[in-house]
């Protein structure tokens, strides 16, 4: 979005760099990573920017607030709700996607949000890995609030390992070396030095947990969890000491809590010309007769499961637990980056932001792009094409 940087990008790209940049990110992953990365960064003006933040700040000043909190409780399942809850979110991200207003400019809409983990590493070390290759130029950054790299890894340290032993500390997921994510998960280890381990691994002693280390027994004092309800549940094949609703003594990084809190549970209550009007499927009167403008989403999946684009009568006749369900009146993704082939393609930026406890409010800190050309951001909408996939966001200062 930053013509003469883009310019420069596309001029100096070669298909040879490209290999030559996912073999090295490969090699230093230690395997062949599970999913698409694309071709190039985007460069985001000032302007725009300020146009995110902006929108991020009307967004969290409705899910903060006090009374939102009261509002949220209805959205934990009572058979899911976790002891020991933080008071408040310790990270959120927000999906916004880049569209243009009647006016012709372009404005951020909120797709999705949660208070859960992203991947604070990962993206770091692909910015890197984009300057190491690519021609990124120095007047841009990835980090926001002013962090420089050393600044970013110490805020991640204060906010994942705080005041306890790295040991202590663990990154828990459902079989992490077989997720997609699993870069995320290696490189947390090698930035902060704490172990990532399954969740059937964890170790449970009264109010204790403990994980095996070289034969060892080490006790778990927090957790950086980054285990979704949704899958855990379907894993009935898992033997497990520990379940996530059991009170035991342990801090969360993450409260389990907050994911169901601030969701798309929350885009209802949101009043903003960066949110597209969505509302509670079985809070509707009538239901719309222009469902084609419309996204149908249920409020706890992940990764776009069960999300219906193309919603009819009988689709929204056809659930049963209106309950759980959004109607989400659909945006239109303006194409800003241009490839190297000329094409153009469409731009999802989450901004990722951290709320420690010393902080008044959270903190923007590092984002994930994603780039699509087809109907809709994601994997199913982009096979066999090029320029899509996941990206870092280069931010002019």
């Amino acid at each position: 979005m930053i013509p003469a940087y883009r310019d420069r990008y596309n001029a100096d790209f070669t298909e040879e760099k490209y290999k030559s940049f996912l073999e090295d990110l490969n090699r230093e992953a230690g395997y062949h990573i599970d999913f698409r990365i694309a071709e190039s960064p985007i460069f985001v003006p000032r302007d725009f920017r300020n146009k995110l933040l902006e929108a991020a700040g009307e967004i969290l000043s409705t899910v903060t607030a006090p009374e939102y909190f009261s509002r949220s409780d209805a959205a934990i399942p009572p058979k899911l709700r976790v002891p020991n809850e933080h008071a408040r979110p310790t990270t959120i991200a927000i999906d916004l996607a880049v569209c243009k207003n009647e006016a012709g400019e372009l404005l951020p809409q909120l797709i999705e949000m949660q208070a859960f983990p992203s991947l604070f590493c990962y993206q770091h070390w692909m910015a890197g890995m984009y300057r190491r290759h690519f021609t990124v130029p120095d007047e841009v950054t990835h980090l926001l609030s002013g962090l420089t790299e050393s600044s970013y890894i110490n805020l991640l340290k204060k906010w994942i390992i705080a005041d306890e032993d790295p040991e202590q500390v663990v990154l828990m997921e459902i079989e992490p070396e077989k997720q997609k994510t699993r870069v995320d998960f290696e490189l947390t280890k090698q930035y902060l030095g704490i172990e990532y381990v399954c969740v059937s691994k964890v170790i449970r002693e009264g109010e204790k947990l403990f994980y095996k280390k070289d034969g060892k027994k080490i006790p778990i004092r927090r957790i950086y969890n980054r285990v979704i309800f949704d899958e855990f549940l379907k894993r009935t094949d898992l033997s497990c000491q520990f379940h996530l609703t059991e009170d035991v003594n342990v801090d969360w990084v993450s409260h389990p809590n907050w994911f169901f809190r601030i969701s798309k549970f929350s885009l209802p209550f949101i009043n903003s010309r960066y949110v597209p009007g969505t509302y509670f499927l079985n809070e509707l009167k009538e239901i719309p007769t222009d469902l084609e403008n419309y996204v149908l989403k249920p409020l706890f999946s992940f990764a776009g499961a069960g999300v219906h684009f193309d919603v009819t009568k009988e689709i929204v006749d056809g659930i049963k637990d209106r309950s759980n369900y959004i109607l989400q009146r659909k945006v239109n993704y303006e194409p800003v980056l241009r490839a190297a082939d000329e094409g153009m393609v469409k731009t999802e930026i989450r901004l990722l932001f951290l709320w420690l406890r010393d902080d008044k409010q959270p903190k923007p800190v590092i984002s994930v792009i994603r780039l699509s050309r087809g109907k809709m951001i994601g994997v199913d909408f982009n096979k066999n094409k090029t320029w899509v996939g996941g990206s870092v966001g280069f931010f002019e200062e």
